[in-house]
């Protein structure tokens, strides 16, 4: 069957009534890590959720007044997954998220635009094609483009937007010989009901289940963002249409606006004052490289100078590096001194080494890279590593001396 979203993809709000109500599990993402939430998947008379298909999202909303968090299709049915149960036969009403909709539509007509005057344009046929949250992607079956041809379909696309070209929805039976005549990358495993004709006036027909623009005006401008190299002899078009044009306008402004204050001269001058600033940091770090360098030399060469220098040397430096820490340990020595460098913040993450007597600090590297919560590796009594948290710096600096104690103990 048809959905109503899918027959009046404009509809906001629906009354329809409950078919079945069963407990169930959903299995979400957020941030990178997967969350199962348990709930109930609710099968509906009719629907203008749109389940998840054709390359786009599904909407959100509520029915009965409980938030909706996924609708997927299974056959001819849409599955609704919600956090509270609702009763056979009762009736409901259900009210769309229509930014979301009206976002995806604009996001879907506009890819069936693009792909249908990339082809016809350029011979360019689209492979897949991804609805972004933020931007969207369509796959192109060609290695490369040529220069101008993506500034030519953008204008060529946005002409079709100025004309109000309208867009029509037709229903055919399957075995319909018209539908094989449209534009399609073949139909499911599982085709449920009438076959969908999304039809752009003189531009375009092509299969398709999602919601769409009843006239391409609504889309009201696409901007191509540009081409990326693709899968093997692909190229992949990044677009946006609609809304999100103003809102990476606006975002980009805010951008702008910000640099303008913080880099003191006009947007045209940005990329020429930060390649400026570039290069100023580079000549400054290579320059406090060089002073650290003979700042760990002198570092050493006063530890050595001391006639009560002992046989411990323990260092903290914010702004070191492996270089500078090895520079020290090389220029005092560490056959018979035990030298404990660390190099960060002082109470977060930063990089230590670890050097002596081949025996002892085989011994003791183990326990001062617990303390550090890091990881590291050394040979011939050197022992280097990264450290996650230098809080316990102190507590590994005490094991230290209290080890160097007992080799003078030893000694004596």
């Amino acid at each position: 069957m048809a959905f109503q979203c899918q027959r009046d993809s404009y509809m906001q709000e629906f009354d329809t009534c409950v078919v079945s109500c069963v407990p169930a599990e959903l299995t979400l993402e957020n941030n990178g890590k997967k969350e199962k939430l348990k709930g109930f998947n609710l099968k509906l008379k009719d629907t203008i959720l749109f389940p998840e298909g054709g390359g786009q999202p599904d909407d959100r909303g509520t029915v009965g007044g409980v938030s909706v968090l996924r609708v997927l299709r299974q056959g001819p049915d849409a599955v609704h997954f919600i956090s509270s149960a609702l009763e056979e036969g009762q009736e409901v009403h259900i009210k769309l998220n229509w930014e979301r909709r009206f976002d995806h539509m604009q996001q879907h007509s506009g890819q069936h635009l693009i792909t249908a005057l990339a082809d016809t344009m350029f011979g360019y046929k689209t492979t897949s094609w991804e609805l972004g949250r933020q931007r969207s992607s369509i796959e192109l079956d060609t290695a490369t483009v040529k220069p101008g041809e993506m500034e030519a379909l953008e204008a060529a696309v946005n002409e079709k937007i100025r004309a109000h070209v309208p867009v029509a929805v037709n229903l055919l039976s399957i075995d319909d010989p018209a539908v094989e005549k449209v534009r399609s990358r073949g139909l499911p495993d599982d085709p449920a009901g009438p076959i969908r004709i999304v039809d752009i006036e003189g531009v375009d027909a092509n299969m398709c289940c999602g919601t769409h623009v009843s006239n391409l005006s609504h889309l009201q401008v696409i901007k191509i963002l540009g081409t990326e190299k693709g899968k093997k002899n692909k190229t992949n078009l990044i677009f946006i249409a609609g809304n999100r044009v103003l809102k990476y306008a606006e975002k980009s402004y805010s951008i702008e606006k910000s640099l303008t204050g913080l880099l003191k001269t006009g947007a045209d001058e940005h990329v020429d004052a930060v390649d400026k600033l570039q290069k100023t940091v580079k000549r400054l770090q290579k320059s406090n490289l060089i002073i650290l360098r003979e700042m760990a030399v002198l570092i050493a060469q006063n530890f050595k100078n001391k006639p009560d220098r002992g046989n411990f040397f323990s260092m903290h430096n914010k702004d070191g590096d492996n270089e500078f820490m090895n520079i020290i340990a090389n220029e005092i020595g560490f056959q018979d001194t035990v030298i404990f460098l660390t190099v960060g913040e002082e109470k977060g993450a930063g990089l230590f080494l670890l050097a002596g007597p081949e025996n002892t600090v085989t011994e003791v590297a183990p326990r001062v890279s617990e303390l550090l919560q890091g990881k590291g590796a050394g040979k011939a009594g050197r022992y280097q590593g990264k450290a996650n948290s230098l809080v316990k710096r102190a507590e590994a600096e005490a094991l230290l001396k209290e080890t160097c104690c007992k080799l003078t103990a030893g000694e004596e």
